[in-house]
């Protein structure tokens, strides 16, 4: 056998490694993803029941009724040292008649400066109080504070739920950390969406998720179908 012989059967045997390889992987891949959707779904409810069930101390359901959509992330993670930053994954679930659709997979980043230092892990929801709102956050990159107003949320059963602050704002912020609940306006940080995820669960991206054709629960991938579930029994219009 010649050395050119040797050659291309040594590449042809390469190349069907490599082929068999990414054949066994692909899968086991898709199943690690799919894993992923459902720790962030299974989160993101359980943050929104422990929040919805604080006594006098919750989301107003007033406003909860109000909300175009609702974006749940559970431990971000806030550093500093010096340079501060956060980073963190949520999902977020648009009102479709008498629920709520598929959620969306989307990343939180951000950065500050100044002297600071420590860390700590925060939960964040967000009310998406119109469509405006909603639109923003299907752009690549929505910094909150930016296009659509952000203000920080009341909570508990004596605020009132009108004020032109609260109806002005496209967004309400709310943030808990260490077990307090409030309202914090967090002006700064990035939502993107987390599309390798919205592709690997639904073979779609953030945008077609939330704007398409609502899926019955019935039809979402039952990894995910929690979140939808749990704001369901907390608001439907």
């Amino acid at each position: 056998m010649n050395f050119s012989m040797r050659g291309t059967m040594t590449g042809a045997v390469s190349v069907a490694i490599v082929l068999a390889i990414s054949a066994v992987s692909a899968p086991a891949q898709k199943k690690s993803r799919t894993q992923d959707a459902a720790r962030h779904a299974s989160e993101a409810a359980k943050t929104f029941t422990e929040i919805m069930n604080v006594r006098d101390k919750a989301i107003p359901k007033e406003l909860l009724d109000k909300a175009e959509a609702i974006a749940v992330f559970p431990g971000v993670i806030k550093a500093a040292f010096i340079v501060g930053g956060r980073g963190g994954q949520g999902i977020i679930s648009k009102r479709v008649r008498r629920g709520w659709s598929a959620p969306a997979f989307f990343n939180l980043s951000g950065g500050s400066f100044g002297a600071q230092i420590g860390a700590q892990k925060n939960d964040y929801v967000f009310l998406i109080m119109n469509e405006e709102g909603v639109k923003g956050l299907l752009e690549d990159k929505f910094e909150m504070g930016g296009e659509a107003g952000v203000v920080a949320g009341p909570v508990g059963r004596e605020v009132a739920a009108s004020t032109n602050t609260t109806l002005d704002a496209g967004i309400l912020s709310y943030s808990r950390s260490k077990g307090a609940f409030i309202g914090a306006a967090l002006k700064g940080a990035v939502i993107s969406p987390d599309n390798d995820l919205n592709e690997a669960v639904y073979g779609m991206k953030a945008t077609e998720v939330l704007t398409g054709k609502p899926m019955t629960l019935s039809k979402m991938p039952p990894s995910v179908r929690i979140l939808p579930r749990t704001l369901t029994r907390y608001s439907v219009r």
